[in-house]
């Protein structure tokens, strides 16, 4: 019995982690592609703001390109501060017909700010489902997708059904378009392990809560798992042995499902360990990689400037050997003068005198052409010393749009006389408060990667609000802001001294305050980014801001 048990579960984790891939027992229709994107995509749906609504209010979801027959409805009601949601589905298809990687159907709720939060797995009975969900969010979009099993933590690009704008409380909810990032097919393709028809299980009757957790230990291993977060990988390995063994020993269905959801989880956690550990090792090689650069071309500037000075010293000291060269020429034309007054006197003796003065004269002026040819020599090294000094301030301005470019990427950067201002009001702080948002503190991770790769510049940290509250108020909110800002970049490893974090309340909007949208753009902090190394220096820059 013992070594039947090791017999199936080696099976299954080779099956697992050497070529191929788990699906579903169940009937199998021809892939159809999904949209593909290198890393994700962005789609745009229709975010709800029920905080207003009274009762209950019923949404219909309008399908996308991908799955034309599906339709459904969802109730939404406020319950103690909460959400609850009642979701009915029909006419959905099985989630195979996008590739043999897709298990499973999942419901979202997407925040205005892009967030997703996975409400549940939709379990179809032909082709219909219902479920039942709560959440914390007020203003919110919900869509359903396609995924390789239900414990996904952010959805993937085969959206199936979105909500609709339209409802039938038109008036008493707000629209809001909300942008999300959606993972690419990549992440679970069958072209990373080959998926095989007959990993698909023994028979027709295998629980599809246990191919779900093949698929999600397939798909964390793709992702590095083993490498990245060991631990995490080993226990999800463990998790689906045991759920292998007890549907072998055809134990309750309960716990067969339970102990393969058990995997589904563990494995999705490894898997988000894994990228997020291999995304932290390739930021921290870039950043290595930028900083060995930037030590390289400080090594080569300075090597530079000691020719440069060198060369210096030596066009001064043959510009001094010139003018004493005139100078003697000088002396000797005077003898020369002299001894012919004297040859004049003495006849052939005077007239030899005046030939030897002669030689001398021809011996001085060709020192002085050499002394005016060392003087141009001396102009030409001081000319090329300019030139370096235009290529100095090229490099300058050639970092700094780099600069720009990096910091772009992140988040809304121009560029000014003050700096390089970076823009942090789409999802920094809710109303009246002082603590970053979860996608603030990525964004402003990856400013902090990208300030370390960059020794010796200065960031002026700036806070600001809405209009809701007194002056006094929102200018403590606002020095908050700026100094949570602040102190979170210092634990992100930039310098403490190289940063200063200042409130200006709501003295300086953005925008109206008289709207939702307006008010959240102006919750904002403004990263003021200075420094000699881009042209702008912070001493000039505090200067600016006084005026």
């Amino acid at each position: 019995m013992r070594l039947l048990t090791a017999s199936i579960g080696a099976t299954a984790l080779l099956a697992i982690c050497s070529a191929s891939a788990m699906g579903s027992g169940r009937t199998q229709t021809a892939p159809v592609p999904a949209p593909v994107a290198s890393k994700g995509v962005f789609r745009t749906t229709k975010a709800l703001n029920y905080r207003r609504a009274r009762g209950s209010v019923k949404i219909h979801f309008q399908t996308t390109e991908l799955m034309q027959s599906a339709s459904g409805e969802a109730k939404v009601q406020s319950k103690n501060n909460r959400m609850e949601i009642e979701a009915r589905f029909a006419g959905l298809e099985d989630a195979t017909k996008f590739g043999l990687e897709y298990l499973t159907y999942v419901f979202w709720a997407i925040s205005p700010q892009g967030r997703a939060e996975n409400l549940g797995e939709v379990v179809l009975k032909k082709g219909e489902a219902i479920v039942k969900a709560d959440t914390e969010m007020q203003t919110f979009g919900m869509i359903v997708t396609a995924e390789p099993y239900f414990a996904v933590t952010q959805p993937g690009n085969a959206v199936v059904l979105e909500n609709d704008s339209a409802t039938e409380s038109v008036g008493k909810v707000e629209n809001i378009d909300a942008s999300y990032e959606l993972l690419g097919r990549e992440v679970y393709s069958t072209s990373n392990t080959k998926i095989e028809n007959a990993i698909f299980g023994v028979d027709r009757k295998t629980p599809l809560e246990l191919f779900e957790a093949r698929n999600a230990v397939r798909i964390a291993n793709n992702a590095g798992a083993e490498k990245y977060s060991p631990t995490a990988w080993t226990k999800a390995q463990q998790q689906l042995l045991a759920a292998e063994e007890t549907y072998r020993q055809k134990r309750n269905r309960k716990v067969i499902d339970s102990t393969a959801k058990d995997a589904t989880e563990a494995a999705e956690e490894s898997r988000v360990m894994a990228v997020k550990q291999k995304a932290e090792e390739d930021a921290q090689a870039q950043i290595t990689a930028e900083k060995e650069a930037a030590e390289e071309r400080e090594a080569r500037a300075r090597a530079d400037a000691e020719a440069e000075e060198r060369q210096r010293q030596e066009a001064e000291q043959a510009r001094i050997q010139a003018e004493q060269a005139k100078a003697e020429a000088e002396g000797m034309k005077q003898e020369a003068e002299q001894a012919a007054q004297e040859a004049m006197r003495h006849g052939q003796e005077a007239d030899a005198a005046r030939q030897a003065a002669l030689t001398q004269q021809q011996a001085a002026e060709t020192k002085a052409q050499e002394a005016e040819q060392a003087k141009a020599a001396a102009e030409a090294e001081a000319e090329k010393a300019r030139q370096a000094a235009v290529q100095a301030e090229t490099e300058k301005t050639q970092l700094r749009a780099q600069l720009l470019a990096q910091l772009n990427a992140v988040s809304q950067t121009r560029d000014s006389a003050r700096g390089l201002i970076v823009n942090m009001s789409d999802v920094l702080f809710d109303s009246a408060s002082y603590t970053p948002e979860l996608g603030a503190r990525e964004k402003l991770a990856k400013i902090s990667g990208i300030l370390l790769a960059h020794p010796g510049l200065a960031l002026q940290i700036e806070g600001h609000t809405d209009s809701v509250g007194s002056d006094e108020f929102n200018q403590q909110l606002s020095e908050r802001r700026a100094s949570s800002v602040r102190d979170f970049l210092t634990e992100q490893g930039v310098p403490a001294s190289s940063m200063t974090a200042h409130g200006f309340g709501k003295t300086q909007p953005v925008a109206s305050n008289d709207t939702a949208e307006g008010r959240q753009r102006n919750r904002r902090v403004e990263l003021v980014v200075n420094g000699d190394a881009i042209g702008n220096s912070a001493t000039a820059n505090a200067a600016n801001q006084a005026n």
